[in-house]
């Protein structure tokens, strides 16, 4: 098993919090790392920095080379979460892909768990551990992703007790806070050469690769042995902790993400399914956040791409369903 090789990559932005006490658990994995990507996007806590200064002092480099473990890219600008980690992708050739949120701390055997599962069945092209609360390990932040009928995804388990999730198994997906990929997958389902929609900019581009690829026959899991504890402040904040800009994207990725993936043959039906929700949530976005709307703008401007990314992924689709007969 020790013979695959797997490289982490974590995106920052002002992360100077959180990034060392993430890098500490990742370089204390009992498997071996063939690489650890950090792309900083423009931090102005001094992030980078801290990378630096970590990758000197903690002895974890070469004095000639002194991020030869770690290697550090600072983009200029903030790219945001999915072409950084595209970037990244980009960077390295290995075998396996953790994506690592850089508010999340690993437990030492995370990846070797996650390794030895997906190497036991080829077929599972993603996998999860248990990811708790930092703040109160006895919940859980996510057990994967699921997504119900009317197209709206959620991390399985969120805010419940870590004790009800002790069976490991087959997941719609997996959340890209610490999510293993392996790179065949990545390979089979990238788009236009992207793993991540770059158009996402963030949030939801880890249920439209999971969504994509159960379309082609890939499979997520969880592994209830292997933890992780997950700060995830934003996400517990409310509604009112998150920007306008955040609420905007969230809401309008769910949409790029349909009209990508959506089946012809399945659109009918989840059009009716989600139709209570539809009204609802946007009756009360007219009443209270009207500002959402403008969203909309991001979307009809990138029609054009989206088309195309439709058309790439259902003619993969298509090709898959033939194969299977």
């Amino acid at each position: 098993m020790n013979n695959k090789k797997v490289s982490v990559h974590i995106v920052t932005y002002n992360s100077g919090e959180d990034i060392l006490e993430c890098l500490d658990a990742v370089l204390a994995q009992d498997y071996p790392l063939e690489q650890i990507v950090v792309i900083d996007n423009a931090s102005g806590d001094g992030t980078a920095e801290r990378v630096k200064n970590y990758s000197i002092q903690s002895g974890h480099s070469d004095p000639v080379n002194p991020l030869d473990r770690i290697q550090l890219i600072q983009n200029s600008v903030n790219t945001g979460f999915a072409p950084a980690h595209n970037q990244a992708i980009s960077l390295t050739n290995t075998d396996y892909v953790l994506v690592l949120n850089p508010d999340l701390v690993l437990a030492p055997d995370y990846v070797s768990r996650l390794i030895e599962d997906m190497e036991a069945n080829p077929q599972i092209g993603s996998a999860t551990g248990k990811l708790l609360l930092k703040a109160d390990p006895n919940l859980v932040d996510s057990t994967g992703l699921r997504m119900n009928r009317a197209r709206r995804a959620f991390d399985r388990g969120q805010g419940e007790a870590a004790v009800g999730w002790q069976n490991s198994g087959l997941v719609f997906g997996v959340s890209g806070a610490a999510a293993m990929y392996s790179r065949r997958m990545i390979d089979d389902i990238s788009v236009g050469g992207e793993f991540f929609d770059a158009d996402f900019f963030a949030y939801k581009e880890d249920v439209d690769v999971a969504w994509r690829a159960q379309l082609l026959g890939w499979q997520g899991y969880y592994d209830t042995e292997a933890l992780g504890y997950h700060e995830r402040g934003w996400k517990t904040s409310g509604r009112s902790g998150k920007s306008m800009f955040i609420r905007r994207i969230s809401y309008i990725n769910r949409y790029k993400m349909m009209y990508k993936n959506e089946h012809s043959r399945t659109l009918l039906a989840t059009l009716l399914v989600s139709m209570p929700y539809e009204i609802a949530a946007h009756g009360y976005m007219l009443l209270k956040e009207p500002g959402l709307f403008k969203a909309w703008k991001s979307f009809f401007s990138q029609l054009p791409a989206l088309k195309e990314k439709r058309k790439a992924v259902q003619s993969k689709v298509k090709d898959r369903e033939r194969s299977r007969y």
